[in-house]
């Protein structure tokens, strides 16, 4: 069995290219500092599932862009002329918080360039077809309100592709607000959703699911005071199952990230007061739960639907240091602080 060290180094190579360029490259001791936080008998033993699961949910800048090179030749996407299709197509750059949409905008301009010899500036040459990219879609909230706030500008008729890395099951909330907003316009707007990773998130399906959602409520005070104040009991899953994905090495791998997370998470709750209320132990969600539980990340950023123990700062040190939105809609206006 590998050393915690070892495993360390592991988790580390996995996630080496994460915010590249904008915080230090992680490294052994970074990853060390970050698990030394949980009860030294956990330590390993959290390192060595993490190396599992994000060996399948990390997003790294070179799978991103094996995925849009993939998305580049879909047939069922641009047809046979695929340099036609993309220059006709309207590359959307609509998003109204984050960064996400602008950077894989970015890396998708590079892929055009290498396969046809033109980048973002050659696309949108006819009026009918768009293309809304990002990185992960977890509740779709973001993409709808984004899609409402375009349709005053849209044509009358058109196809809209949403395209993104990884999304889950629980947008058909968002999906059906957002054809109702569409009808309501009156215009003839189509959308299509693409991914290359789609998880299972919905309540109905929670034995089947693919994000951390716990057995059952660890005897520890804090979690024990979070779950007294939520109104309703939280959902919670049967044993014995990793999902469909297999994301989770095994049930008991799974349920020590979803114990030890959730401990976490309600530690930094009651140590951060500035946290908002739906900053859920287990990862943002509004409705009152235990948390989102996405183990998704990628090379340009945490999502804050991922638990609380990955991202969250000072006093937590984190896994994941991780840019808010409201950091990158400041530098999209103004520019970075540096």
């Amino acid at each position: 069995m590998a050393t915690l060290n070892e495993t360390a180094d592991n988790l580390a190579a996995i996630i080496r290219d994460y915010r590249s360029g904008e915080v230090p490259e992680p490294d052994r001791n970074h990853v060390l500092k970050w698990v030394s936080q949980f009860a030294e008998a956990a330590q390993l033993p959290i390192l060595t599932e993490l190396c599992h699961v994000f060996g399948q949910t990390y997003l790294s800048k070179d799978k991103a862009k094996q995925f849009l090179s993939g998305v580049f030749q879909t047939a069922d996407l641009a047809g046979q002329d695929q340099c036609a299709f993309w220059a006709n197509a309207n590359i959307m750059d609509i998003q109204l918080g984050g960064n996400s949409q602008s950077e894989v905008r970015d890396l998708f301009g590079t892929v055009l360039e290498e396969k046809c010899g033109f980048g973002l500036d050659g696309t949108g040459k006819a009026g009918d077809v768009f293309i809304y990219l990002d990185d992960g879609i977890f509740t779709g909230n973001r993409v709808r309100r984004d899609l409402e706030n375009w349709l005053a500008s849209a044509p009358a008729k058109a196809q809209v592709h949403v395209v993104a890395f990884a999304v889950h099951r629980g947008t058909y909330f968002a999906q059906n607000e957002l054809g109702k907003a569409i009808r309501e316009s009156g215009k003839d707007i189509a959308v299509k959703w693409w991914h290359m990773i789609h998880l299972e998130d919905r309540k109905t399906y929670t034995d089947k699911s693919d994000v951390l959602r716990p057995v059952s409520i660890p005897a520890d005070p804090r979690v024990q005071a979070y779950v007294a104040s939520m109104k309703y009991a939280p959902h919670l899953r049967a044993a014995g199952q990793v999902g469909g994905l297999g994301i989770f090495s095994s049930d008991t791998g799974r349920q020590l990230l979803e114990t030890e997370f959730l401990k976490a998470g309600a530690k930094i709750r009651e140590d951060s007061p500035l946290l908002g209320e739906s900053q859920r132990p287990l990862g943002h969600m509004t409705l009152d739960t235990l948390g989102f539980g996405s183990t998704i990340v990628t090379f340009r950023n945490c999502p804050n639907n991922a638990p609380l123990a990955l991202w969250a700062g000072d006093p937590w040190y984190p896994l994941f240091p991780r840019k808010t939105n409201s950091t990158t809609s400041f530098e999209k206006s103004f520019g970075s602080w540096d």
